[in-house]
């Protein structure tokens, strides 16, 4: 009778135990910002490299050091500018969501030079709205309240049968 009592026991309590223990798979990340280095190639005058696609979201980051000639980085309707020419330059300008297209820019005082780039923004993925989690049909209350009446329920039974055999 003790066995029978305690293997119901370990039942009730194993069937009281609730949740979903497998992975959501709806809940994923989304790629993470990237951020690509234009620098200068002063032997040509140029851009390296010259032309960039990124996503909406990522940075493109102007960076030069110890250059003979002063460079800049000036997106043609204003979009962005690295500021006067220098020798030393580390700019950075983050395209948002909403920004894609193309962009081209150029070095000011050797645009004549042919130091220009284009920079490519692809739209980013649409955003997926932030589900509410489902309503749980989990009732932890009735749970614990069935399993403890079934304890006592049991007990009871057990008390009786002992009693009266």
């Amino acid at each position: 009778m003790r066995t029978l009592l305690l293997f119901t026991l370990l039942v009730l309590m194993t069937a009281s135990v609730q949740g979903d223990l497998t992975p959501d798979p709806s809940a994923h990340q989304a790629q993470d910002p990237q951020t690509v280095v234009v620098s200068v190639d002063s032997t040509n005058l140029r851009f390296s490299p010259s032309s960039v696609t990124v996503a909406e979201g990522d940075t493109v980051r102007f960076f030069w050091s110890g250059q003979a000639l002063p460079h800049n980085a000036v997106e043609t309707n204003e979009v962005f500018d690295s500021g006067d020419p220098a020798r030393e330059v580390d700019y950075s300008f983050t395209f948002e969501r909403g920004t894609n297209g193309t962009y081209e820019f150029v070095c000011e005082p050797h645009a004549s030079a042919g130091m220009v780039g284009t920079i490519t923004v692809e739209p980013a993925p649409p955003l997926e709205p932030e589900a509410e989690p489902p309503a749980s049909e989990d009732t932890p209350f009735a749970s614990v309240g069935l399993t403890v009446g079934c304890l006592a329920a049991a007990c009871v039974v057990a008390v009786r049968r002992h009693g009266n055999g």
